[in-house]
Parts: structure tokens; sequence; C-alpha cells
């Protein structure tokens, strides 16, 4: 994979989220790009039981684009790469960690294809009743793997259909612009806007 860039798309005033999302569809589908299918990134959160002290969070997470892994990010940061059974393994740990009541998250959507570019356009839910939270919009250039060498380009690229509304250097970049670009990455950019609509909603 790319470099890839995640950032929230602020619903304008008087518009409801679903209109936000088809007004950013039909900007991008005017920039040439067409529609290759959907995506999915979901977010479980996991706390550890009274066994375990000083107490410990972990956030289980999925991307569509690697079907077969799962990624389990730590208290630390650390992010853990492991296969689609690591759901099994948590159940089974029930004793030690429990999933944290109605704190499931996930942004799902379209996902578009122009030249290099990769585009995903997704509607962030959470809780058993899928509230409507925002909208994250995710971009990646897929012919380069290294942050400082084609972040004006993604960037010039996002400004094309989002306008002003282009993000800042992701806070899991800041460190990084002139490292290799991992799948770790971008999951990690999620779980910080997860993590921040959750504070938003007082569930964090």
């Amino acid at each position: 994979m790319g470099v890839t860039c995640v950032s929230q798309w602020p619903v304008p005033d008087g518009k409801s989220g679903q209109q936000a999302v088809e007004m950013l569809q039909r900007r991008l589908e005017a920039t040439g790009a067409t529609k290759a299918g959907s995506f999915c990134v979901d977010c479980e959160t996991y706390m550890s039981g009274q066994s375990i002290t000083p107490s410990k969070t972990a956030h289980v997470m999925h991307n569509t684009e690697h079907p077969l892994t799962c990624f389990a990010i730590m208290d630390s940061g650390t992010c853990l790469v492991a296969d689609s059974n690591f759901d099994q393994l948590m159940t089974k740990l029930k004793g030690f960690y429990t999933p944290r009541k109605g704190a499931k998250i996930e942004v799902k959507g379209p996902r578009y294809e122009y030249v290099d570019f990769i585009v995903k356009i997704g509607t962030v839910t959470t809780g058993p009743t899928a509230s409507s939270r925002g909208i994250l919009v995710e971009v990646e250039y897929t012919p380069c793997v290294v942050p400082n060498d084609c972040w004006s380009l993604l960037t010039e690229f996002m400004g094309t259909f989002m306008g002003d509304n282009k993000p800042p250097i992701p806070q899991v970049l800041t460190n990084k612009m002139d490292g290799i670009y991992a799948p770790t990455d971008t999951i990690l950019q999620y779980l910080e806007h997860f993590n921040n609509y959750r504070k938003s909603t007082g569930n964090k």
C-alpha cells in the first residue's frame, strides 16, 4: 500500500451527513474518479478485568483492505498485527478482557479509484443503534511509501474535491515523514479519529 491520509470532513451547516457525503461524491466523480466497491474499518474496544492492575485497554480493529488481518492497539501505542482469528482469541480471554459496552465504532462507504489514488468516503457510526457521528475521508497515493516524497501531491489532490478542508499532517506521521509507510499507520490514524468521536459523545 502507499502513503495514506485519513481526515475528518466537517458537515456543512444546513446539511445532513448523507447530503454531505453525496456532495463529496459528486465533487470526486467530477475529477474523473470511478467507484470501485466499498470499504469498512471497525473498532471494538476491550477493557481488562479486575485481575489485571492497573487496568488496560485494547482496541481490536479490522480494515477491508486487509481482510485476513486483525490489528490490536494497546495502551502503550504498540500495534500488533495478527490474522483474523484474533477476535476468537479475545472471546476466549473474557475473564481478562471484555468488550466495552456501546463502544463499537465503524466507518463505511464507497471506495473510488483515480489514476494512482484510492479514495474512500465513509460515514462514522457508533453504538448498537449505529448513530451517525461524522464523515471520514481516506486518500491513498499508491506508488509512494515515503510520506515526504509525495505529501504535497497527496494534499494537492485532496484539495480538488475537499477545497480548503485539506488536513494537516496526521500525528502518527509527524516523526515518520522520511520513514516507510505501513498499513498500521492507517489504522492508527483511524483510531485517533474514532477516539475523538467517542470523546465528543462522552464515550471514551
